[in-house]
């Protein structure tokens, strides 16, 4: 049966399993707690994808002492043999005598069956204390176990009139030093940054993490029909872009994949880039979380397939006017039934300007 003090353990193990925020993927952030006697014995989280999961760490630090105690855990034990073996067999050899876990796993490997594999071995498990939280956390694994696409965030910029751009292009800077600095952390935690054509011709954008500690870049992409970008991009001089096209120009994609970038020919039935497609892809290879930095025309195209699970708006104390460039192309609609409903999930400062962080209704 969960006391009160049982919710104060896993909420210590949820802090650390926030530690691998910017370095587990594809990975879940897990952390874990062993208690005996009231005290803490030992303690560890995932730090790095193919290291030892938390649970490890934790058995390493207590060491005899784990023998009957409770070991308070953010996602199911696993059950398979990965890069590391299973954490529910560490657990058993420990003789720990009771388990509690925030959620199960959605990995169909594991899937109950680590928490199977526990209660088999005599051991009391107990499940979903703080479960909201745990799948906060780790809100990108559970999307690409159970709708085989990444979470979707798109970022935007833009002034109090939802606008991005002057008419002319101008956008540096609608938003403050500390709303750029805070969008570090959205690249940081994230798999992909995915951008469109549009924004690379006129920003010359990296994507890249600056001025946050952490040894993983994120996987800069680029939706680019007509396969214009140029070699010299700031993007193409590091590792790691992947370009999504809809044309087979055999030189165009011999030539960038020879400048460092992977091509992935993607065209739907009207020529573009097909966006559905491009996310379960991305999963495949193991992006939990994508974030969106693009132009009006991408962010309307996904906003419009459904694609976008969340919106951080940086939202700057400003009027632009009706002429300058929207957030988003959206078409004309007809009836408030096509209006695309969001859910408020977060409003805050951030220096100077507000920041919004909203979901899409679905279903």
């Amino acid at each position: 049966m969960l006391t009160p003090q049982d919710s104060v353990w896993m909420a210590q193990a949820l802090c650390l399993a926030e530690r691998g925020l910017y370095t587990v993927s594809p990975n879940p952030r897990v952390g874990c707690v062993l208690v005996r006697d009231g005290s803490v014995i030992g303690e560890g989280w995932h730090e790095r994808a193919g290291e030892p999961h938390a649970e490890v760490h934790a058995l390493q630090a207590a060491g005899v002492a784990a023998r009957g105690a409770t070991a308070y855990v953010t996602l199911e034990p696993c059950s398979h043999h990965g890069r590391t073996p299973p954490c529910a067999d560490a657990l058993i050899q420990a003789g720990v005598a009771r388990v509690v876990v925030a959620v199960q796993d959605p990995n169909p490997q594991v899937a109950g069956q680590g928490i199977a594999k526990l209660r088999a071995a005599g051991i009391a498990v107990e499940c979903g204390l703080m479960e909201v939280a745990a799948r906060e956390l780790n809100i990108g694994f559970f999307s690409r176990m159970t709708r085989g696409t990444p979470w979707a965030r798109s970022k935007i910029a833009m002034s109090l009139d939802g606008r991005t751009a002057l008419a002319n292009g101008v956008s540096k800077w609608i938003t403050g030093d500390a709303a750029r600095q805070d969008v570090q952390h959205w690249r940081a935690r994230s798999c992909a940054v995915l951008t469109g054509i549009g924004t690379v011709l006129a920003d010359d954008p990296q994507l890249n993490v600056r001025s946050i500690d952490t040894s993983r870049q994120p996987l800069r992409v680029v939706v680019d029909n007509a396969l214009r970008l140029p070699l010299d991009a700031r993007l193409l001089q590091q590792k790691g872009v992947m370009v999504y096209t809809a044309t087979q120009d055999t030189q165009k994609i011999a030539a960038l994949e020879q400048a460092g970038a992977v091509v992935v020919v993607l065209p739907d039935a009207d020529g573009q880039v097909d966006v559905n497609t491009m996310l379960h892809d991305l999963a495949a290879k193991g992006c939990n979380e994508v974030l969106v930095e693009a132009g009006s025309k991408l962010n309307g195209a996904l906003l419009k397939a459904g694609l976008v699970d969340e919106l951080v708006l940086y939202v700057a104390p400003q009027l632009l006017g009706d002429l300058a460039r929207g957030m988003a192309r959206l078409g004309e609609l007809s009836s408030l039934e096509q209006r695309i409903e969001l859910e408020w999930k977060d409003v805050r400062h951030v220096g100077k300007d507000l920041r919004i962080v909203a979901r899409a209704k679905k279903g």
